[in-house]
């Protein structure tokens, strides 16, 4: 019972995105590594949890994370950031909604970083030569 809490109550979470929260990982090299290895990070759910209460949206997000349970080292490793740093980076992602407990990322900030990847692989166009004559 308490899995269809957490996923009910987690895609409510999803349905009420902000797109604000783009501007926090935009032009942030270390926020974008730490959002993309959080996508490559094994996240899972604790299987016994007592039922939440009568809990307000902000209890119910940190009810949402306390039982979801990933390697500080593995999201080091993957993103590739010093520990200096890291706990208060990845808690600012975390509490702005950027990363959600069951491994996934907020779809703006996903489809921003689709489009920056995009980008770069964009076809520039090629310059004509001069004829210096």
């Amino acid at each position: 019972m308490n899995e269809d809490v957490f996923a009910e109550k987690l895609a409510q979470f999803k349905q009420n995105e902000k797109p604000e929260v783009v501007l926090l990982v935009a032009d942030n090299p270390e926020l974008i590594r730490i959002t993309v290895a959080w996508t490559n990070t094994t996240v899972t759910r604790m299987k016994r949890t007592r039922q939440p209460g009568d809990l307000s949206d902000a209890e119910f997000w940190d009810w949402l994370w306390k039982h979801a349970q990933y390697s500080t080292e593995e999201l080091l490793l993957k993103s590739s950031i010093s520990k200096y740093g890291f706990e208060y980076k990845i808690q600012m992602l975390i509490g702005n909604r950027v990363l959600y407990p069951d491994g996934t990322v907020n779809t703006y900030v996903q489809r921003y970083l689709r489009e920056r990847v995009l980008k770069l692989f964009e076809e520039k166009p090629k310059r004509k030569m001069r004829k210096s004559e």
